[in-house]
């Protein structure tokens, strides 16, 4: 992979996810064009497959404009974000939202229910807490934690699917969609590019990634999911996917190093810590929705009851590595091995 490009995609290769982008143009009538701009607190990079520059200009602009429009639904960091706004607006009463924010807080409710809370999109108010830990250095204060995770708990907010509505208990509350919405920022941009006849592209989100159909003289998408050389337990650094997304967490790139400890970013709801625990976490699935709430999910679950996790989960695989005290332990969910076995 080439410096410039290691440079742009720091993020995602610090955890172990990146894209291998090694053609400068494909075979054949259709030429390889790339794109790069920032979005949702990251760099965004839009790849497609077409047949001159305007064609793919309009998907870079169709792709990233989809983005654009979900980061100002999604973020939890913008004041007058639809998320901030329902969140202040909803509470004892419903309220009308959009489609996205609909499918996206249904998706994390459903994981939610899922997982008993292990993966609650309502920890906003700790996450806050703890992303100051990350730049004063220091753990939060308990009786803050305490009094954050007060004003939580995913049975706290209140979906309406037939009238597409939210409410909450309590006010106070905020949401963090942080761990789900840049993988269906992805997968939404996707497809719209393909609407547009782009048969084979891809878009990635930091570590979250979402491709359709090979590139030309291809059998897939080339996607490296550990960078364990020349491979893991047998399982290689890269495979081949097509029409689907990807997405891995991991606390390399953000944590609070305190006491001789490392927190991760990754929040466990019941304790209201940083997960001490040194995984790194890859699902395959169909949608980036599924893709990255699964990979936070299992991340705060631990391997047994995360692979348990992906098989209640049909078309998603996974490929966990657990690093926990100085140890190496591999574990691939049934379908991972299936996907190993067809490269």
């Amino acid at each position: 992979m080439s410096r410039i490009l290691r440079h742009l995609f720091a993020p995602a290769l610090l955890l172990l996810f990146s894209v291998l982008v090694l053609a400068a143009r494909a075979d054949g009538p259709l030429q390889r064009f790339e794109s790069v701009e920032p979005h949702m607190g990251t760099l965004v990079r839009i790849t497609v497959y077409a047949e001159n520059a305007d064609t793919a200009r309009e998907a870079f602009r169709a792709g990233f404009h989809r983005i654009g429009d979900l980061d100002r639904t999604l973020s939890d960091y913008k004041p007058d974000s639809e998320l901030n706004t329902v969140t202040r607006t909803a509470v004892g009463r419903a309220v009308p939202v959009s489609a996205d924010l609909f499918a996206v807080l249904q998706g994390s409710q459903a994981l939610a229910e899922a997982t008993g809370g292990a993966f609650d999109v309502t920890q906003g108010p700790v996450v806050a807490l703890w992303r100051d830990a990350r730049r004063s250095k220091r753990l939060p204060d308990h009786a803050a934690l305490e009094a954050a995770a007060a004003r939580t708990g995913f049975r706290k907010m209140r979906l309406d699917e037939a009238n597409r509505t939210v409410s909450f208990d309590l006010s106070g509350m905020q949401l963090d969609v942080g761990g789900i919405g840049k993988g269906f920022a992805a997968s939404e941009a996707l497809t719209r590019i393909s609407a547009l006849g782009i048969e084979s592209a891809l878009v990635a989100i930091s570590g979250d990634l979402a491709f359709s159909g090979a590139p030309p003289g291809q059998r897939g998408w080339r996607i490296r999911v550990h960078d364990n050389a020349p491979a893991l337990d047998g399982i290689p650094q890269v495979v081949e996917l097509t029409h689907a997304a990807t997405s891995t967490s991991g606390n390399l790139e953000q944590h609070v190093d305190a006491g001789g400890q490392r927190y991760s970013h990754i929040i466990d709801p019941a304790s209201r810590m940083g997960l001490v625990s040194d995984l790194t976490v890859t699902v395959v699935a169909r949608h980036g929705l599924e893709a990255d709430g699964l990979d936070t999910a299992i991340s705060v679950m631990g391997p047994e009851r995360g692979l348990a996790l992906i098989e209640s989960h049909p078309r998603a695989a996974a490929l966990i590595i657990d690093r926990t005290a100085g140890t190496m332990r591999v574990s691939l969910s049934p379908r991972f091995r299936q996907l190993i076995a067809a490269q």
